[in-house]
Order: C-alpha cells, then sequence, then structure tokens
C-alpha cells in the first residue's frame, strides 16, 4: 500500500485483522477489543471496525455507548475510546437512535453498509486494524472480505471455545479463509479455564487442548489459550473502566503474548 492516505480509505492501515469464528458465543468481540487494548499496549495505533451489525457489542465494552459519529470532508469520523486517541472505533451501535433498536435488514443493506463503513470512514494513520465480525460463514462475510480485498494484507485470527462442538464449527471457519484467500496467522483458545477471583487457581470449566488440537489439523499457528477472568467480564459488564482494568487482569498475559505473535508474524509487510 505505497500510495498516500487518503481521507475516508484504508490507505493509511498499515495491517488489517479479522475477527472470526464459525460459532456464536465464543467472545469475539471481547477477544477483538482485548487484541486492540494488547496491541495498544504494544505500541502501536488501532482501530476497531465491529461489522457485527445485528449484535454490536464492541461500543459498549468500550464505555462509548451513545456516542455521535460526525461527517468530516472525508466521511464518517471514527469514535475515539482513550484520551489518547490511540483506539478509534466504527460500529453500526452508533447509528441507531436506540440502543435496544434491532437491525432487521435484509442481505444487500447490510452488504452496502459494509462497504460505506470500509470505504467512507476517515481512520487516517493506523498500525491495525481489527475487524470483529458476526458468527458463521455468512454473505456479510463475503461483503467484509471482498471490500477489504484491496487493501491487503488481510489476515484472520480465528477463535474457539475448547468443547469439541465448538471446534467442529470453527473448522468449517478455516475452510472459508482457505476458499477466500485469507490468511490464517493463527487460532485462539477462549474461555480456556476459569481464574478464581479468591485464590487465582485456574480450573478447566469446560475440556481443554481444543484449539490447539484443531491449530495442529489444519496446519495453521495456535496462538494462546484466554483464561476467562470474572473480574474482567464484570468490568465489561458493569461499564468500568476496561481500558483500565485490561492490564491487571490474569487474562492480559495471554492477550499479550498472543498480540506480540500478530506482530511478529508479518515484520516485511509491516515496516
Amino acid at each position: 500500500m505505497g500510495t498516500a492516505a487518503g481521507p475516508g480509505n484504508l490507505a493509511g492501515v498499515r495491517h488489517i485483522l479479522l475477527v472470526l469464528s464459525g460459532k456464536g458465543g465464543v467472545g469475539k468481540s471481547t477477544i477483538s477489543a482485548e487484541l486492540a487494548l494488547a496491541l495498544r499496549h504494544a505500541g502501536k495505533k488501532v482501530g476497531i471496525l465491529d461489522v457485527d451489525l445485528c449484535g454490536p457489542s464492541i461500543p459498549r465494552m468500550l464505555r462509548a455507548q451513545g456516542r455521535a459519529v460526525h461527517q468530516c470532508d472525508g466521511g464518517w469520523v471514527p469514535v475515539f475510546v482513550d484520551q489518547e486517541q490511540s483506539i478509534s472505533l466504527m460500529s453500526v451501535g452508533f447509528l441507531l437512535e436506540n440502543p435496544d433498536e434491532a437491525v432487521v435488514w435484509r442481505g444487500p443493506k447490510k452488504n452496502a453498509l459494509i462497504k460505506q463503513f470500509v470505504s467512507d470512514v476517515a481512520w487516517g494513520q493506523l498500525d491495525y486494524l481489527v475487524v470483529d465480525t458476526p458468527p458463521g460463514t455468512s454473505d456479510e462475510h463475503m461483503a467484509t472480505v471482498d471490500a477489504l480485498r484491496p487493501y491487503s494484507p488481510l489476515g484472520a485470527l480465528v477463535v474457539t471455545t475448547p468443547q469439541a462442538v465448538s471446534v467442529g464449527d470453527v473448522r468449517r471457519e478455516l475452510t472459508f479463509c482457505r476458499k477466500t484467500g485469507l490468511q490464517v496467522l493463527g487460532v485462539v483458545e477462549n474461555m480456556s479455564g476459569f481464574v478464581c477471583p479468591h485464590c487465582a487457581e485456574c480450573t478447566n470449566v469446560f475440556s481443554q487442548g481444543g484449539g490447539e488440537e484443531l491449530a495442529t489439523l489444519a496446519g495453521v499457528p495456535f496462538l494462546g489459550s484466554v483464561p476467562l477472568d470474572p473480574e474482567l467480564c464484570g468490568s465489561l459488564e458493569e461499564g468500568r473502566d476496561f481500558i483500565r482494568d485490561f492490564p491487571k487482569s490474569s487474562a492480559f498475559p495471554a492477550l499479550f503474548s498472543i498480540a506480540q505473535k500478530v506482530l511478529s508474524q508479518a515484520p516485511a509487510r509491516l515496516s
């Protein structure tokens, strides 16, 4: 992407990372938000594009609900979620008059909004754009991949939970990545254990090792396991300062390690 960054396009974004899963409820939005914060802690400027049109949860997680999206000459200005303006966010949640409003749209309208998010948001200069996607391999995924394709490099981070049922569904997501030409940066196993808030012991609530086994079978890197931290979950749910609480979490070392692996995957393309 050697061209100069024009307003309202992705020319100033050095790397685009899609967070995918074949299954709902595996914590894609949580991983997207946490990964963005881990990259920020590594000194990177990060944007989050929330294309989960029916479940836009990241604005709430990052205490950005109800914020207005403004227009500039280059299109929409993303919402900055921290004072340093190191994390910017765009979500359909900002375009709804009521946060309880349901997005009851047919495919073409959803696809048009996704294309607009890609072409009409003035991201400016970013090291990383993290794209939070809905579950599955729907036409919204195809619209996202097609809209982002001209702005290579593209990479996918695939999220699973340890159970065999989840792993089976996520295996289909890896097939989707192969068919659409997305490079899989690796598999992340989320909810891989429960960290006791009293003694800090980690208990495997579900089975364990499913994510690593999936990565081995698919021949892609296993990036790590992220435990369930009830304190961090409470921060997200209760609207506490998630950005401040995140580094204190028992999940932080795992997420920071995953971020470091993502950063080291494509040094030539990021230089």
